[in-house]
C-alpha cells in the first residue's frame, strides 16, 4: 500500500523545485552569462581583418586566464574591418597601451577566443580605447588547401638550380 501524507508530498515538491532551479542554473551557465555577483567591467575595442569562428561571449584571455568576454561584433562600413568590443573585468584595468590582441583557437578544432599579450608601456589603456596591435584568425582550411594544392608561389616545384660558377680547380681559358 502506498503511504500518502504531508511529509511525502512536501518531499516530492521540494525535489521538483530543486530540480527546476538546477536546470535553470545550468541553462543560464551554459550560455556563458554571469550572474552579476562580481565587479564591473570596462570596454576596449579591437579591429580585425578576419574573425574566423569568433562568437559573442567568447572568452578574452591573458596567459590562459579569462579576463573578459566578447561583448559586440560590428562591421566598419568604411574600412570593412570587424570591430570587436571587449568587456574586460575591472580587476585588469591596468593593461599597458601597447597590448596586442590575437584571435586564437583552443586546440585544433576548439573554440575561438581572443588572447591578449600585455606589452611594457607605462601608459595604460583607458575605457573605450582601441587596441592598436591585432592579429587576425588563421583559417586552417585555407592554409591546408594552399599546402596541398600548391596555392603559394612556386609551392611544390623544386627551386631552380643555381647558376654554374667555375670551381677554383677548373682551368680558366686564356
Amino acid at each position: 500500500m502506498a503511504i500518502r501524507g504531508p511529509r511525502l508530498e512536501f518531499a516530492v515538491g521540494a525535489f521538483l523545485v530543486l530540480a527546476l532551479v538546477s536546470l535553470l542554473v545550468l541553462a543560464f551557465a551554459s550560455t556563458n552569462r554571469q550572474f552579476g555577483f562580481g565587479g564591473g567591467s570596462y570596454e576596449l575595442t579591437a579591429r580585425f581583418a578576419n574573425l574566423g569562428q569568433l562568437r559573442l561571449q567568447a572568452p578574452v584571455k591573458i596567459g590562459g586566464v579569462v579576463v573578459g568576454r566578447v561583448d559586440r561584433i560590428e562591421l566598419d562600413p568604411v574600412k570593412f574591418d570587424s570591430i570587436v568590443t571587449l568587456a574586460i573585468d575591472d580587476r585588469f584595468k591596468d593593461l599597458p597601451a601597447d597590448t596586442s590582441a590575437g584571435i586564437l583557437t583552443s586546440g585544433l578544432l576548439g573554440e575561438s577566443f581572443i588572447g591578449l599579450q600585455p606589452g611594457g608601456d607605462p601608459e595604460v589603456l583607458a575605457p573605450g580605447d582601441e587596441i592598436a596591435y591585432t592579429q587576425p584568425a588563421i583559417d586552417l582550411i585555407q592554409l591546408v588547401g594552399k599546402y596541398m594544392f600548391g596555392g603559394g608561389a612556386g609551392a611544390g616545384a623544386p627551386p631552380p638550380p643555381p647558376p654554374h660558377e667555375p670551381s677554383p680547380t677548373e682551368a680558366i681559358p686564356q
